[in-house]
């Protein structure tokens, strides 16, 4: 009863806002406006500590109106190695260093035998942010490919079997989260704008193993990354138009993934791509989190009234470009403030 209650309110909802996935922690928790920050508490006190975050999370998500709310991703250090750090067959004091999507290098773990999930990773985060609230939630998971891109392979020497591999232990784990209440399941795929051979090949077929036998609203996230330098850097090599989403759009078009989610606000992307779409659900980024610049209300609103072009007002969902992890906390509240407000308009014209 109450996931169809909570899937009744997202489908009366026009334009229901959310954000793309993380929010600033508390200074308390961990050092603010970095990365892959280490915990400043531990045993018992970091454990409170992380619910207190996504507590307070929760409640600067519904102080700005946020319609779809979330976990803030307070409870991970990093979107991807913290479902990571939890699996059998990865070494993490085994550490290589690869290049990230082409971009920037990094220190990771090493997959040194086959890979496997021997409990829930989020569950507990997520009944616990159940509990705080009857509005629906949204929780994220690292997509197959983007995975695979955050280790160094030693073992299955095949970034396709790797992929095929986390696909299974997602699904397993996108089970027990919709059986927690979680309302939507987004897998994040930055990878999807860089990989774009494999991702036709064989990433958007992972991407629909992970969410197989699912009943609750699925997502994919395909952004242009943090606003770190090494992306703001690759950016500027971009040209005057974006066009990555095109590759893939056309088959991501007949999957079925429910809801698709782009970065618009600040990015060159042509907003007709989205005809490539039309159909789909999408979550238009209409909040650049590479810029500590707060976004007017009416900034908000055009990018929507241009997204509404190709995207029918139903399946339209505000959101942000990416998660906003990096930003100080204040600069984030107030930007979810400008995408609630930019929304409220829009919602009024298309009413009125």
């Amino acid at each position: 009863m109450a996931l169809f209650i909570m899937k009744k309110v997202i489908n009366q909802t026009i334009l229901p806002t959310s954000t793309a996935g993380s929010l600033p922690k508390p200074a308390w928790l961990a050092e603010p406006e970095t990365l892959w920050s280490p915990w400043k508490l531990q045993g018992d006190e970091l454990i409170e500590g992380k619910k207190d975050a996504l507590r307070l999370s929760l409640q600067d998500q519904q102080q700005a109106g946020i319609d779809i709310v979330s976990d803030g991703e307070q409870t991970r250090q990093h979107f991807v190695t913290t479902f990571i750090e939890h699996l059998n067959g990865v070494d993490f004091e085994q550490r290589k260093t690869v290049k990230i999507r082409d971009r920037y290098e990094a220190s990771v773990p090493t997959v040194v035998g086959p890979v496997s999930r021997q409990k829930s990773v989020f569950v507990e985060d997520a009944k616990f942010l159940r509990q705080q609230t009857q509005q629906p939630i949204k929780w994220a998971l690292p997509g197959p490919m983007t995975m695979i891109d955050t280790l160094y392979d030693n073992h299955y020497k095949s970034r396709e079997k790797l992929a095929w591999e986390f696909a299974k232990i997602l699904n397993q784990e996108a089970k027990e989260l919709e059986a927690a209440g979680v309302d939507i399941i987004q897998f994040d795929e930055p990878a999807f704008n860089v990989f774009f051979d494999e991702v036709n090949e064989w990433g958007i077929a992972c991407l629909e193993r992970a969410i197989e036998g699912l009943n609750c609203e699925t997502a994919v996230h395909i952004c242009y990354g943090y606003g770190i330098k090494a992306n703001t850097d690759w950016k500027k090599t971009l040209g005057s138009q974006w066009r990555q989403y095109e590759a893939a759009f056309p088959k991501l078009q007949k999957s079925n993934i429910d809801i698709i989610s782009l970065e618009c606000h600040n990015s060159h992307v042509p907003m007709e791509l989205l005809e490539l779409i039309r159909g789909k659900k999408v979550m238009v980024g209409a909040i650049d989190v590479a810029s500590n610049t707060i976004e007017t209300a009416e900034e908000v609103a055009d990018t929507l009234r241009k997204a509404l072009k190709f995207v029918d007002a139903d399946k339209l969902y505000p959101s942000t470009n990416c998660g906003m992890a990096p930003l100080p906390r204040q600069i984030a509240s107030a930007k979810l403030n400008a995408l609630s407000a930019g929304a409220a308009i829009v919602r009024r014209e298309l009413t009125t």
